[in-house]
């Protein structure tokens, strides 16, 4: 199973306003559309971090690369690329005609953040640094984006690096976060041998966790000795004896 990671970082809209405070914008008031200016990818515990971006190649190239990965992935993985990442990239891809990847499982670690964890923040910046693996490259903000819209050449240089940390933070958390994640696509059922497997890392390192009871069934439990995850076998141990109320 292809597991890759990705990040993008976008353009903000350019446009005009009456002032800083509580502002409508309406359609006519955008001078420049936000956009995609670069992305950072990489293949699950591989070395290489791929980048791309409008100042290296052409927008429509940048689409095609990271389209051509998406189409080789199994599942994605990224930091609220639910409602950011992904859509930005379909975006770009319905501009320049590119058809949609075949279908791929969205693994978004700021869900799993939300739902299963209580931090102060939920950024990935915090989070990671909460959990001791590293943070985000330091810059100077919005001249940062402002630099690389005017085409500076010192300011893409960061860029770059900013957006291929991302990538590289985002796998130490999802490493990290793995045991805990709910929709992770089961590993099992791709490298399994006849052998007992871990659904969320392959690994065959696993041991006996109990036994999981419900109202009329139970099922053995497992625990993956090297990410940790708890899970069950999906074959039944015995259904509930006769006269069992339930």
């Amino acid at each position: 199973m292809r597991i890759l990671l990705l990040d993008i970082e976008t353009s903000p809209l350019v446009c005009f306003a009456w002032g800083l405070w509580d502002q409508n914008i309406a359609i006519n008031q955008i001078v420049e559309d936000g956009r995609t200016l670069c992305w950072a990818a990489k293949w699950l515990k591989e070395r290489e971090v791929m980048f791309d971006s409008e100042h290296e190649s052409t927008p429509k190239t940048m689409f095609r690369r990271i389209h051509k990965l998406i189409q080789e992935a199994d599942a994605v993985v990224h930091y609220n690329g639910t409602k950011f990442d992904m859509p930005h990239l379909n975006t770009g891809f319905l501009e320049y005609d590119y058809v949609p990847p075949s279908h791929y499982a969205n693994i978004d670690l700021l869900q799993t953040a939300r739902r299963k964890f209580n931090f102060a923040s939920n950024k990935l910046d915090y989070v990671a640094q909460k959990l001791g693996l590293g943070s985000k490259l330091k810059h100077k903000g919005m001249d940062l984006w402002r630099g690389c819209m005017a085409g500076n050449e010192s300011d893409w240089r960061i860029m770059k690096r900013y957006n291929i940390q991302d990538v590289r933070l985002l796998e130490k958390v999802y490493l990290k976060l793995l045991p805990w994640i709910q929709n992770h696509p089961n590993l099992g059922v791709v490298i399994n041998a006849g052998k007992k497997t871990c659904g969320s890392c392959g690994s065959e390192n696993v041991k006996k966790d109990g036994i999981q009871y419900n109202k009329t069934l139970s099922y053995q439990r497992w625990r993956c000795k090297d990410c940790g995850k708890p899970q069950r076998e999906r074959r039944r141990l015995a259904p509930a004896a006769d006269g069992v109320l339930v």
